[in-house]
């Protein structure tokens, strides 16, 4: 059994022989470069006068997965996530329930970015609580700093004392994080290869989820007479996604090194530009995570008497 296919971002060609067909497949470079692929089929002995035939189907199209699975056994794996693809599935099987719902892949999107923040819930809740109380000491982590500005053992030292008398521990907010980064990546695999989302719209400008905001707050504004170079192609979702994080970061302790501060304020405009580039869908994902997450933060930092701000 089995078959072979060459694939192509979003497209794939493939030979499927019949089932329970003797068959063996060979990969050759070619002279000018190229790669070929062959599948040879025995036909045992024919007799003098006599013919034989034997019937291979050939499928060319689109990586659509309900299609590909109908083609043959496990053709639809095609779809290659990678090492993600333990996660990705779910991932996409789920956009798929949720776009037979709402009829629209990026409100799909939305939907599955709710289900993912309840079901990381209790470990974001650990994250926001354990910022809410550093924030609380960040105060006294400051006099310690000025106190032992010249001998960092010592201000080090008294920062564990502190944090081993508040009972926290300044890394666990870091472990929800870590976490979600696979789901996050498993995502952006899905978004970028799965053709479902090529030119799938979702609302007002955003005609194809799969590609990068084609507006440009450069050319909105009237700045640039001519179209924006890529180094400067900010569209309306990318700031929006660069804002949201902005303001999800004023939320969180202030670090007490000045030089971390500094990184985590350029980190919004860093990222800004960098998603840029990337799939509108994702972009969209990340803005509304932000914006949920901001929203679980604030209200867990007012139940336990901090001020978001």
């Amino acid at each position: 059994d089995g078959w072979l296919a060459y694939v192509q971002h979003y497209f794939v060609a493939g030979w499927i022989p019949p089932a329970k067909l003797a068959r063996s497949y060979e990969i050759a470079k070619r002279d000018d470069g190229l790669y070929a692929g062959y599948v040879r089929i025995p036909l045992g002995s024919i007799d003098p006068g006599k013919s034989t035939s034997v019937t291979v189907s050939m499928y060319a199209g689109p990586q659509e997965q309900r299609r590909l699975s109908t083609v043959a056994p496990g053709f639809d794996l095609v779809v290659d996530y990678g090492w993600l693809t333990v996660i990705a599935w779910p991932l996409f099987w789920l956009l798929g329930k949720f776009h037979d719902l709402a009829g629209n892949w990026g409100v799909a999107i939305i939907l599955l970015t709710v289900l993912i923040k309840l079901i990381f819930y209790p470990l974001s809740a650990a994250q926001y609580r354990s910022m809410a109380k550093m924030k609380l000491i960040t105060p006294r982590l400051t006099k310690i700093r000025e106190m032992y500005e010249h001998d960092r053992n010592k201000m080090n030292q008294a920062m564990m004392e502190l944090y081993k008398k508040e009972k926290i521990n300044p890394v666990a907010g870091c472990w929800p994080v870590l976490i979600q980064i696979p789901v996050f990546f498993a995502l952006y695999k899905v978004l970028f290869i799965t053709i479902e989302m090529r030119h799938a719209p979702f609302f007002g400008w955003i005609r194809d989820l799969a590609a990068p905001d084609p507006t440009s707050i450069v050319n909105l504004f009237g700045l640039l007479p001519f179209p924006a170079p890529d180094f400067v192609h900010l569209g309306v979702w990318p700031i929006i996604m660069g804002i949201t994080m902005f303001v999800q970061m004023k939320m969180n302790p202030a670090p007490p090194d000045p030089v971390q501060a500094q990184i985590f304020t350029f980190m919004p405009i860093v990222f800004t530009f960098m998603l840029g580039s990337f799939p509108a869908g994702l972009v969209i994902y990340w803005a509304w995570n932000n914006v949920l997450s901001m929203a679980q933060q604030w209200a867990i930092m007012r139940r336990m008497g901090v001020k978001a701000t």
